[in-house]
């Protein structure tokens, strides 16, 4: 069959096993039936230390330009890694930098399959968190406390006014963190919400700890209220979908004993670390999608997961891996249909959902990585190493062409 063409996307490598899996994915699902067009930028861990970390901004300012990017997993360094890799800096979180440059919502939902039943008997349908891809911890201040000494919030307005406040006298050693957020991206981050729940019918649940945080968590209560009942309430009710806020521990109890099927907004870190809960009790880390969507119509997906360092050492070792790569084909899926609907290029976006639509079939056909095959308690399944996954995928796939 004739390649399929498109227009450029942004390409952003990764590190340690996702980066072998990246290349796998390339050679086997993709280049072969796509003339394949990105335009390329290595955010491995060496290469963002040999750029002082520039490449992650370039790929993040190409984003804007191009609309569309994939990114394969990537190290976020931490002292180990620092000494490992022999780095310059502790370089923080490429996710952070790109999303905050992008801004948006990154949107997570699990890949269900039927032979991976959830850990939750109740849920039925997929839970779709939204997160907040802004500021909180991941732009924090930090500091080392040294000792005995006072901590102070200060704020100087550019009217020279100034707000001060003591946060703690300290008696000995301690540390203290500074967040910070903008009514602009937590705007753009209700909205998007709204949209995305619009889009999918489904209802939008959003929770914070305003009983405690009563200005930083009460804002965004406070703006996504606002703009619901100012933008948004009309739209839901004629959807017969509906919005409301609770705590995030009393959301946390509604989760459990729900169905599934509605959108889950949180704050940067609660989503960050949600998503992961929600992910393993629907089966794996390696069976979620991950769209960061920007108010500026940029779209960048990714696999929620890590780099899997504990299959690349064995790999180095020259042993076979079992690595899960769904989650990965589908950051890349997800790309490709996206490119194809801003370009209006049907062949591109059907293509996409054929590779999907694969490799739900082959798991359900039995064939699976270790991490699968150990939730799956069906008999007749067959664990494969990652290269015979992806050879049965492609098998799948190239059937259904």
């Amino acid at each position: 069959m004739e390649k399929i063409k498109m227009n450029p996307i942004v390409e952003m490598d990764g590190d340690e096993m996702t980066r072998i899996i990246w290349q796998m994915i390339k050679d086997e699902l993709i280049s072969p039936f796509v003339e394949l067009n990105t335009e390329y930028y290595d955010l491995g861990l060496k290469h963002r230390d040999e750029t002082d970390d520039q490449v992650t901004i370039d790929a993040a300012e190409a984003t804007k330009r191009l609309k569309v990017a994939v990114k394969c997993a990537t190290i976020t360094a931490n002292a180990q890694r620092v000494e490992e890799y022999g780095l310059k800096s502790m370089w923080k979180s490429p996710n952070a930098t790109i999303r905050a440059a992008l801004d948006g919502t990154v949107f997570r939902a699990p890949i269900m399959v039927k032979r991976i039943k959830p850990c939750v008997v109740s849920w039925q349908a997929p839970i779709t968190i939204a997160r907040h891809a802004y500021g909180d911890i991941y732009k924090a201040a930090e500091y080392r406390v040294p000792g005995p000494g006072k901590a102070e919030l200060v704020f100087t307005g550019e009217n020279g006014e100034t707000f001060r406040e003591t946060i703690y006298d300290f008696e000995c050693a301690g540390v203290l963190q500074g967040n910070y957020n903008k009514d602009s991206s937590i705007e753009a981050f209700a909205r998007s919400c709204f949209e995305y729940a619009l889009s999918e019918k489904q209802d939008l649940w959003f929770s914070t700890k305003d009983t405690i945080s009563k200005q930083y968590d009460q804002t965004f209560k406070l703006i996504f209220q606002r703009i619901y009942d100012e933008e948004y309430k009309d739209k839901f009710e004629e959807a017969g979908i509906e919005y409301f806020y609770t705590l995030i521990d009393d959301a946390v109890a509604r989760v459990i004993r729900s169905k599934g099927g509605f959108v889950w907004a949180l704050k940067n870190y609660d989503g960050d670390v949600m998503s992961d809960m929600v992910s393993t009790a629907y089966g794996s880390l390696a069976m979620m999608t991950s769209v960061l969507v920007s108010p500026f119509g940029y779209f960048e997906y990714e696999a929620a997961h890590g780099t899997v360092t504990r299959h690349y050492y064995r790999y180095l070792k020259g042993e076979t891996t079992s690595t899960n790569p769904v989650a990965t084909i589908f950051a890349w899926t997800g790309a490709l249909r996206k490119r194809g609907e801003l370009d209006g290029n049907k062949a591109l976006s059907d293509f996409a959902d054929k590779l999907d639509k694969a490799c739900l079939d082959t798991i359900d056909s039995g064939i699976m990585t270790g991490d699968l095959a150990l939730l799956c308690k069906d008999e007749d399944v067959q664990k494969v190493d990652t290269a015979g996954f992806i050879a049965a995928i492609r098998a799948n796939l190239e059937k259904a062409l």
